[in-house]
């Protein structure tokens, strides 16, 4: 059966169990975290504007890559609204739990540390206040100010400890690779704090980051998708060569929104080179693939889609899918993952570690409330 026939039979097929979704945007921008700012900033932002960089390409959809009928009945943003999302999202498909990632990254490409961090605290505030005190599915992720590590540690302990708060996120675009030992100070607070470290695409050549790719900037967005790998491929290699999962060996890092079946060959070539050249780093006590497999999560928004299901079903067992994979929607944008719609049919025990038991064991989420319920 070809891809399309199966997705038009998962249309028709009722799966009786809930899911975790673990990318949810929910709306974080300026103007509904800015009452949360401390006064100083609050005047700033009256007189000079937010000063803060912003996307350098078009995305697709409208509202900036928003589906189009996310748009709530009040007229606000996509996702701005917490009873439309249940309406249109949750309860239709049967969420048991959504972990909120927040719409706006660009504090984390701010030169003005401080003003980072007062952001970053700003949005914190706004998601326990406005989300997570209001509906019990949800979960939260701490956003960082992650250019300055003593103020982001400073955050992680201020809200990291709060039961909702399930784990630290940051933007992809980095000043330095996330394996360096800059970034350590942080991964001790998530260690400490039984937090994921979780790398969001986004705001790569953006502000005070580093060009979109190694070879420059890029000129169009679908340029910009398709480079997104090599930048989280980069920050795979500095986490597992640095040697940080031997310093961290608790620690969990999910990588967001890259795609998900590069990482197959990439895994490859890193053990491959990892046996002729060990000797150079020899705090790397095992094969990459190794260290993927304990301490690695990947986000399955966007799944690559395969000529046909005997080749997807490969390449899920070559990124140790059942082991590492986390069913990801990404609402409210445009290239939205329904949980109907993304994945060909799956084995039921697959299915199962994908669509639940991986994303509850990473973020200690409970067992399911009821056996039955889900899809229909």
């Amino acid at each position: 059966m070809e891809v399309n026939e199966t997705i038009q039979t998962m249309r028709k097929t009722k799966i009786k169990r809930t899911i975790i979704d673990s990318d949810i945007h929910n709306y974080t921008a300026l103007d509904e975290i800015k009452k949360y700012l401390p006064r100083v900033y609050r005047d700033q932002i009256d007189l000079w504007g937010w000063r803060l960089p912003g996307s350098l390409y078009l995305n697709g959809g409208i509202k900036v890559g928003q589906m189009a009928d996310s748009t709530p009945p009040d007229g606000g943003f996509p996702g701005s609204n917490l009873d439309f999302l249940s309406s249109q999202y949750l309860d239709p498909f049967h969420v048991e739990y959504g972990i909120l990632t927040g719409s706006d990254y660009s504090c984390q490409a701010s030169p003005d540390v401080d003003y980072a961090a007062a952001i970053s605290s700003a949005i914190n505030e706004y998601t326990l206040e406005q989300w997570l005190a209001k509906d019990n599915r949800l979960k939260g992720s701490v956003f960082i100010p992650k250019q300055e590590p003593s103020l982001a540690v400073k955050e992680i302990n201020r809200v990291g400890s709060h039961q909702d708060m399930v784990q630290v996120i940051v933007a992809s675009g980095a000043d330095k690779p996330y394996g360096n030992r800059y970034y350590h100070p942080i991964y001790e607070a998530c260690v400490e704090h039984n937090l994921p470290f979780t790398i969001h695409v986004l705001m790569e050549g953006v502000g005070m980051n580093p060009p979109t790719t190694g070879a420059g900037y890029v000129s169009y967005y679908p340029e910009y998708r398709a480079t997104r790998p090599q930048v989280m491929a980069a920050h795979l290699a500095s986490l597992i060569y640095e040697g940080v999962f031997e310093k961290f060996p608790t620690l969990k890092v999910v990588l967001q929104e890259a795609g998900v079946f590069w990482l197959a060959p990439y895994l490859w070539k890193m053990d491959e080179d990892w046996k002729s050249l060990r000797f150079q780093t020899p705090w790397v006590k095992k094969r990459p693939s190794e260290y993927f497999r304990s301490n690695i999560k990947v986000s399955s928004q966007p799944l690559e889609p395969t000529p046909n299901p005997e080749m997807f079903r490969q390449m899920m067992k070559a990124v140790y899918a059942e082991e590492t994979l986390l069913y990801c929607s990404d609402y409210p944008h445009w290239d939205f993952d329904s949980p109907l719609l993304a994945f060909p049919k799956l084995e039921d025990a697959l299915w199962e570690r994908v669509f639940y038991q991986n994303a509850a064991e990473l973020y200690g989420l409970p067992a399911r409330k009821a056996a039955t319920g889900g899809i229909d």
